[in-house]
């Protein structure tokens, strides 16, 4: 299989993964056919011979010379190190010890000295981080000033773009480290063990003589991996290893005309996944020169808030439509109780090992084994719904952008927000949100239509007016006017006049800010991320969104030409006049046929604009079963609600209005 990718004027290459599960296997030199059972337990035979030789490399290099050498990128001679990991530490001489008694071959050898040497070149950006911690060290740890979080951030290498929960978090591992040992850690080898590989098996790192990679003759969407494995956990010869062929369907995030690359293979359990990479053509991004874009703003209850904003020749900028809304409260309300859950397993488990002490005949053993996996399972399902989130949030947020017309996506860049000072609710709120996942997940997606993503800097963006910057006045809402809160936001100036919602606000702010700096935006060279590094109050000056001319009322005069009716004060009646339909098993008019319901509960997600058809046919509650009981059917499944059941998105409503037309509204 080519490995070149044929690229066209405005195109780039884009690298991405897919998550495929190996399914089984056929033995070349047997040809009998192997069970997706028998083909992971060969993988993590090999995997575990892998890893033993990876972590004893790392033991042996876990020190500040071998990975300054290694960050250096030369060799004793002077030499560029090759950007392969294993390839450069065979350069530096570093060779992994092969357990005694076991033979492999050298392609072994080579995923073993690549995973080990991807983690040395990583363990320098730690020990950048931990020095310039120490070396900046609060008065108070636990509380640092605005000037001591620019000394620290100074002190550290790229500390501007690193999140503050990661140096809260190193901070902690420091502090905890001074008060056991009395004294601060030289290093990061000093405040840490040396860590231990992962069992997997990096393909990459080998060549045709231990995997091959082969797309099929006749269907593009299955491709044939063919790999050496051993048959034994301890291969004492090479005839212990024999060529295993795993047939692959591809999912359909992979475009035909893909470059696939040889996968990173993980057992787990019964079942090996595999992380296939593969590159394709996308439209280039640009950095500036754009005339639409789409403003994302982060909230609470509701996740992500959209609007489309355009700069015209002029220096003018209109909003184009009311603006979207993205709610997951469903999935945080959700996320609170695995998370309760998952923190009332921890404290299970913890009695159970002290009262076990260690002791692997303990009565409550067994208790403490289904307790761990529980609390596993917990934290798988807390994990999987935080990426279905993520995706679902990132890919509506893209498609807001498409159907607008609009080239570049300006997200609010909240990595230094911290969750304190709001109340319990609202801390937690804020600590459980994957705002980071997201915005590289909507990278991810947007890439595919070439679709820029750029952070800007939050300062202001919720409280001062869109339309003329002058801070604004929030209240509860837009009947409540005196009672304050954060809801709604209304301009005092008598000139503008503007209301509306906070988040509406917020991404016009957003959208406006980043058309104006758009010249400033840099390219992170390492990972080709944009952002807008700071507000300039000049540019800032101009970054205001111009009110269109009000619409003129449609028809005919609809002014009032007479006396309201009058109208019963009785509210309808609750419960439905019309009696049931008549069956042979009773009379018709027994009851009347239910009641309306009382609740405020939203309608299901079958009327959502999320795509889903409700079904016609239903199954009926007359339909016998084996026992005689009528079937239950959920009614959820019914109007085929899954995750969508608890995220609700607002539909695109973009256009690009008359003159004549508002554009500019506010919703009730």
């Amino acid at each position: 299989m080519s490995r070149k990718l044929a690229l066209a004027d405005g195109q780039v290459a884009r690298a991405a993964a897919a998550h495929v599960l190996l399914r089984g296997g056929v033995d070349e030199k047997t040809g009998e056919a192997l069970t997706a059972r028998v083909v992971a337990e060969r993988v993590g035979w090999a995997a575990d011979l892998v890893a033993g030789m990876a972590t004893g490399l790392l033991a042996g290099h876990w020190n500040a010379g071998d990975v300054a050498v290694l960050a250096a990128g030369v060799d004793g001679a002077g030499r560029v190190l090759p950007s392969n990991a294993w390839m450069a530490l065979r350069r530096l001489g570093w060779g992994v010890a092969v357990p005694e008694g076991v033979r492999v071959n050298d392609r072994i050898v080579r995923m073993a000295q690549e995973q080990a040497g991807r983690i040395l070149r990583g363990a320098q950006h730690r020990v950048e981080m931990v020095g310039g911690i120490v070396a900046a060290w609060p008065a108070d740890p636990g509380k640092r000033t605005p000037a001591e979080w620019d000394a620290v951030r100074e002190a550290i290498p790229d500390g501007r773009t690193l999140t503050s929960s990661v140096i809260k978090a190193r901070t902690r591992q420091i502090t905890a480290f001074a008060d056991a040992q009395g004294r601060f850690p030289v290093d990061v080898f000093d405040l840490e063990d040396p860590p231990n590989a992962a069992r997997m098996l990096v393909l990459a790192a080998v060549d045709r003589q231990q995997a091959t990679l082969e797309r099929a003759d006749d269907d593009a969407a299955r491709v044939l991996l063919r790999l050496q494995l051993p048959t034994r956990p301890d291969p004492y010869s090479y005839a212990d290893w024999a060529w295993v062929s795993c047939p692959i369907t591809l999912p359909s995030t992979v475009p035909p005309d893909a470059v696939l690359h040889l996968p990173t293979l993980r057992p787990r359990g019964q079942k090996v996944h595999a992380d296939l990479s593969f590159s394709h053509p996308v439209p280039k991004t640009e950095r500036k020169d754009h005339s639409t874009a789409l403003g994302v703003d982060w909230g609470l209850n509701t996740l992500l808030s959209a609007g489309a904003c355009r700069l015209y020749p002029d220096g003018a900028i209109t909003a184009l439509g009311a603006g979207a809304m993205f709610r997951a409260a469903g999935v945080v309300a959700r996320q609170h109780r695995l998370r309760r859950h998952g923190e009332h397993l921890h404290a299970k488990t913890d009695t159970y090992e002290q009262l076990i002490g260690g002791g692997q005949g303990h009565a409550l053993a067994a208790k403490h084994a289904v307790l761990t996996a529980e609390r596993q399972r917990v934290a798988d399902r807390r994990s999987g719904l935080n990426d279905a989130l993520a995706w679902a949030a990132a890919r509506w947020a893209v498609d807001q952008a498409i159907a607008a017309g609009a080239s570049v996506i300006y997200v609010e860049d909240l990595r230094s927000m911290e969750a304190k000072g709001m109340g319990r609710t609202l801390n937690t709120r804020l600590s459980q949100a994957v705002r980071g996942q997201i915005v590289g997940n909507m990278r991810h997606v947007a890439a595919e239509t070439g679709i820029a993503v750029v952070t800007v800097p939050a300062r202001n963006t919720s409280k001062h007016c869109p339309q003329c910057l002058v801070p604004l006045r929030h209240c509860k809402a837009p009947d409540r006017p005196t009672i304050p809160g954060w809801k709604w936001a209304i301009c005092p100036d008598p000139d503008c006049g503007w209301q509306g919602d906070r988040d509406h606000g917020a991404w016009r702010r957003i959208a406006a800010r980043g058309l104006t700096h758009q010249t400033k935006t840099t390219i992170d060279r390492a990972t080709g991320q944009m952002a807008i590094p700071g507000v300039i109050d000049t540019l800032e000056a101009g970054a205001v969104v111009t009110p269109t001319a009000p619409a003129q009322a449609s028809g005919g005069d609809r002014s009032k030409a007479g006396p309201t009716p009058r109208r019963t004060p009785r509210p309808a009646p609750r419960r439905r006049r019309a009696p049931s339909t008549p069956s042979p098993n009773r009379p018709a008019g027994q009851r009347p046929e239910g009641h309306a319901h009382t609740d405020h509960r939203l309608p299901r997600a079958a009327c959502r604009y999320q795509g889903v058809r409700t079904p016609v046919h239903t199954i009926s509650s007359n339909t016998p079963t084996s026992r005689g009981r009528p079937r239950h059917r959920p009614k959820g499944a019914a109007l085929g609600a899954g995750f969508h059941l608890h995220a609700h998105a607002t539909p695109p409503r973009w256009a690009d209005p008359p003159a004549t037309t508002l554009v500019l509204t506010t919703d009730p």
